[in-house]
């Protein structure tokens, strides 16, 4: 709840910055992932990506299908933001494994022995896989985030969700991922 003022002031501010570009597309992205006990919820970010995005593949370096003004958006995160209202209704954490697009799930959950672990518990905007490994861009990744997040379930400590977040935080600061 700390964070929810400055949800609302990026809500205003990119609100803002899209009617000035004349770009009238939500200014919420939703999309529907696994949870806790495999169950479905909606997801909240920020859209970054003009609508349909997200059918025409994964999210690449320099992507084309980025708004200019939103690179600086997912660079430091801050389209991950809305999430903060998946964890006040309940569906995630702000740790644990991240949250990941049902379609994709259930290929790796096909493919990736053990996938279906990783839902033992809620999902999280943060996690130690996201600190760790880079961003994934292929079943291969997924396989090795899979490791870290088993990891992190199977020895979860408050002082490990503490070096998650502290480690987050640099993670932003250093602009790693897009």
């Amino acid at each position: 709840t700390l964070l929810l003022p400055l949800v609302l002031l990026f809500i205003v501010l990119i609100f803002f910055t899209k009617i000035f570009l004349n770009i009238r597309e939500p200014l919420f992205f939703t999309q529907q992932r696994y949870g806790k006990n495999d169950n479905l919820f909606t997801l909240y970010k920020f859209r970054t990506m003009h609508t349909g995005a997200e059918n025409e593949g994964n999210t690449e370096v320099n992507d084309s299908r980025i708004y200019s003004f939103a690179r600086v958006l997912r660079e430091y995160r801050i389209d991950e933001f809305p999430q903060i209202f998946n964890i006040l209704i309940g569906n995630m954490h702000l740790v644990g494994p991240r949250a990941e697009w049902f379609k994709l799930s259930d290929k790796y959950n096909n493919n990736i022995n053990h996938y279906k672990l990783r839902h033992v518990v809620k999902p999280g905007i943060t996690g130690w896989a996201q600190i760790v490994y880079p961003y994934g861009f292929n079943e291969e990744d997924a396989k090795q985030k899979l490791m870290y997040d088993l990891y992190y379930i199977k020895n979860w400590t408050v002082w490990l969700e503490l070096e998650i977040c502290f480690k987050t935080v640099l993670v932003i600061l250093d602009k790693r991922g897009f």
